[in-house]
Parts: structure tokens; sequence; C-alpha cells
């Protein structure tokens, strides 16, 4: 982050882990960096049997894993992402890590998955190739911060999906936004406008609500914004990133429910 950073910067870069510029990650090299930041308890160990997608696969006595920190990458022109962590994890021994290991409501166990043989984080290294985004549920800050870098780094490098530069959405077009619904999805832009309607304050990107992108943001959530020394009224004229999922409620829209999901980027 540059010395002349703003109040409202530094806060971010504490509070959603966003202090990336000039963080470069090498996949290979990096791996302690990338196994300290998400190392928590561990919850089993065993060896990969297959692949089931480009999030999830089969150990060898029948679990099934899902990876915890990372959303696939949804694109028309991405290739086979199951691909990327078949080559990574396919019959390795492999060490799960995580604060629960309690199974989803689809019996796979999430979890923060590493290469027993190299003590490497396999979730940062999808991230680090470009063939895959850090979630919105990453709670623990040093971990959110490990991943972001390594995404970063492959944004930065234009490697895998980043070498596509309809990646990332534009606010100016909300119609390339909206034709992502349902989908996990990072946007950019200037906020325009930063109001509250009721129980939700909305960063609006555009002034027609029926049309234009906007961030809402819930009453509840202003507890842990506020703790993060983050003025959201502050956004206005600042530019942006978010990652989310898309909603269409009158024009696009992306909740976020954490302070991790927004950015401050570039010169404001």
């Amino acid at each position: 982050m540059r010395s002349s950073a703003t109040g409202t910067e530094l806060a971010f870069a504490r509070g959603a882990a966003s202090a990336l510029c000039g963080l470069m990650l090498l996949a290979i090299a990096a791996g302690p960096a990338l196994a300290a930041g998400c190392s928590f308890e561990p919850q089993g160990e065993g060896r990969v049997a297959a692949v089931i997608d480009a999030r999830s696969f089969r150990l060898d006595d029948g679990r099934e894993v899902r990876l915890a920190g990372i959303e696939s990458v949804m694109s028309e022109k991405s290739a086979n992402r199951s691909a990327a962590l078949s080559a990574i994890v396919a019959g390795q021994e492999v060490t799960l890590r995580g604060a629960d290991d309690t199974p989803d409501r689809y019996g796979r166990q999430p979890a923060f998955v590493y290469l027993s043989s190299s003590d490497t984080l396999v979730q940062g290294l999808l991230l680090s190739q470009g063939e895959a985004l850090v979630a919105a549920d990453v709670a623990d800050k040093d971990c959110a911060a490990t991943l972001l870098t390594a995404e970063a780094a492959a944004r930065q490098a234009k490697r895998g999906t980043w070498a596509d530069p309809a990646a990332i959405k534009n606010t100016e077009s909300p119609g390339d936004i909206l034709a992502g619904i349902g989908r996990f999805t990072v946007v950019e832009g200037r906020v325009l406008s930063v109001r509250q309607a009721g129980a939700t304050t909305y960063l609006n990107f555009g002034r027609n609500w029926t049309r234009d992108f906007a961030v809402t943001i819930s009453r509840r959530m202003m507890p842990a914004f506020a703790a993060a020394g983050i003025d959201l009224k502050s956004l206005e004229n600042r530019r942006i990133r978010v990652r989310g999922w898309v909603e269409a409620r009158g024009g696009p829209r992306i909740e976020a429910l954490r302070v991790g999901q927004i950015e401050l980027i570039g010169e404001n």
C-alpha cells in the first residue's frame, strides 16, 4: 500500500485483508507462506481417490471433501476446471484442516487442504494459477489475506481466468453483470452514492435503481464495518472491488455479508 494511504484505506487493509498492491506469489515457491495463513486444526487425512469437480474430491476411505474458502470460476470461456484440481491432488496424500469438520448438506467435509508431501495449501495453488476465486465467506483475516494475495498474483499476471478481460465485470455495464445472475462474480467500479433505505444501505454505481448495479449492506452488518473502522459514506467517489453472488432486485445486486467482500482498489 502506498505511503500516502488514507485512514479509510488503512482500515480496509486491516478489516478486509485487502493490502494486495505489489504482492506477488509464485505457486511453488510460496508454499510455506500459503500454508501459514490458513493453518487451522487438523481434521483428518487420506489419499485422493477421485476428483469430483473443480472444488471437491473423494478420499480412498469414501469421504467427500469440499475445498473451503474458494469458488469455482464460472465462465463460458473457462476450460474444464476440474482438470486443474486433478493435476494437483490426484493420487496424493492430503491433510485436512479447518475450524469445523461438520459436513455440508450434501455430506461433504469442507476443509482447507494441504499436500502432505510439501505442506502446500491446495486452495492457494488454484488461486495463484487463476483457476479459482476467493469466496465471500472466509471469516479468518489471516486466511483471507493469504487467499486474496494468491488471487491478486494471478490477476496481476493475467493467469488462468484473469487472461480474459471479461473476468472482472464493470459496473458501467450492468447488463453484463445481470447476465451472471446466480453466479459468484467479481465486480469493479466507482461508487456514485451511498444511501440508506430502511434497514439497508446501498452503495450505488448509477442513478437508475431499476437498471444500475448496487451493493446492499443490511443493518446487522453495520457493527462489523464499524469495528473495522470503515465509514461507508466515505466510499463515495472511490473505486472498489466487490465479490459475491449476483441477484436481480431492480438492477443487479450483490449483498455484502462480510467486510472482506469489499476492497478499495487503485488510485481514487
